[in-house]
């Protein structure tokens, strides 16, 4: 029963992240669309109220006159639209969500003894460290550099190398799913941060000098804009690390960090695209680089390139020798399960609080139902064992593989 309300916990956050994400990402990529698709107005009324920019747009069978003030109108309606609930619950979802799924079972999500052998404590302490920290480089980088002349690069350079930075110490110190995980949530982090601390109350400040008669200060529309900027640069990455656990050829490759560096790094470049088309400007070379990076990434991670001889030791255990053409016998199957898999899949698991997925293999029915469970997640995927806790072999895999292919039988 427990299983069944954990994994209703998380239907429901993961659908609730998505929702809010879908929202926030949606009004982000629309409002740096509108900006970048802007016309100085014609008409001397608007230049007069101060309407630096207009658009007009169809949609929904309606006609649509947005209008952008170079500072702000002279008289402020009372109906006015903030833009943060959206970044807000994104952020308070997915954090629920992460701490359902990776805090609470840090032993099994975020440690892998290969990478960094730490207790589950020192785990979620080093994720929450790893989120702060995020947050702290980066807001000092803008506050140190951001207002100077030429400071908009110089900020570029440095988050982008603190960034590369990050996604190596994560990827040394947490299991590989989760270094990913944890490289999107911490960009994300910087992205609600920056709507919290910066660009809402920026808003506010110009909102009240304006009520209370004053000319705003457009340092503050300056700042916002730079950190809106930023977010728009971070939003395909974030979406890339969050999607990625599903795909553990990527987390589980050797120098995975460089793998996560690479796919984000053209997941920018495709952004940068799309930035500068809103302007009326097509540079190919921008996706053009960013499919090249792709290709080669997969191409890199490809078997073929991976393949290595696998040289079996003379004391290998019986699962191990079984590696024939015939494919291996039931009992050397289910001797590989025990040793294993039962830890997570078990009626009562030893790695975690409650049966991964609600699957149990310690039963000969339990192995001959999940057979197909089996195939894809421990030897296509390579993605269990998590972090390969029990350390599986290559030639453990192979037998379960041969199994499978040659009907998956219980005899």
């Amino acid at each position: 029963m427990e299983a069944y309300i954990f994994d209703w916990l998380n239907l429901l956050l993961r659908w609730l992240h998505v929702i809010t994400a879908i929202a926030w990402i949606g009004s982000s990529f629309y409002f740096v669309w509108l900006d970048n698709s802007l016309t100085r107005p014609d008409d001397p009324a608007l230049l007069g109220k101060g309407v630096g920019g207009e658009l007009w747009a169809v949609h929904g069978g309606g006609f649509y006159n947005p209008q952008k003030y170079l500072l702000a109108p002279k008289t402020l309606p009372q109906n006015l639209h903030w833009f943060f609930w959206e970044s807000y619950s994104t952020w308070l979802s997915g954090f629920a969500l992460f701490s359902v799924l990776y805090l609470f079972n840090a032993g099994t999500f975020l440690v892998d003894k290969h990478v960094l052998d730490m207790t589950a404590t020192t785990a979620v302490l080093a994720a929450l460290a790893n989120l702060i920290a995020g947050w702290l480089v980066y807001d000092a980088i803008c506050r140190v550099f951001g207002d100077k002349p030429g400071g908009d690069r110089v900020v570029g350079v440095l988050v982008t190398l603190y960034v590369v930075a990050a996604v190596w110490v994560a990827c040394h110190v947490f299991s590989g799913r989760a270094a990913f995980l944890m490289t999107g949530a911490s960009l994300a982090t910087v992205m609600s941060a920056n709507v919290l601390f910066w660009i809402i109350p920026g808003q506010r400040k110009m909102v009240a000098s304006m009520r209370a008669g004053q000319s705003p200060d457009p340092i503050h529309g300056k700042r916002g804009k730079q950190r809106s900027v930023h977010n728009t640069y971070f939003t395909l990455p974030v979406i890339f690390a969050m999607l990625s656990n599903h795909y553990s050829m990527t987390y589980s490759a050797g120098n995975n960090w460089l793998v996560l560096l690479l796919i984000m790094l053209a997941g920018v470049l495709i952004r940068q695209f799309f930035v500068l088309r809103h302007k009326g400007v097509y540079n190919w070379w921008y996706p053009g680089i960013a499919v090249g990076l792709l290709l080669a990434v997969i191409v890199w991670m490809s078997p073929l390139m991976q393949a290595r001889p696998v040289v079996v030791a003379a004391s290998s255990s019986s699962s191990s020798s079984s590696s024939s053409s015939e494919g291996g016998a039931f009992a050397q199957v289910q001797q590989v399960i025990q040793a294993r898999c039962i830890q997570c899949h078990a009626a009562k698991p030893t790695l975690m609080p409650v049966p991964g997925k609600g699957i149990l293999l310690d039963s000969k029915d339990g192995v001959l139902q999940h057979a197909q469970q089996i195939y894809q997640q421990a030897v296509v995927q390579k993605a269990m064992p998590l972090g390969n806790m029990t350390n599986i072999t290559d030639d453990e895999r192979a037998l379960l593989g041969k199994w499978f292919e040659a009907g998956a039988k219980g005899e």
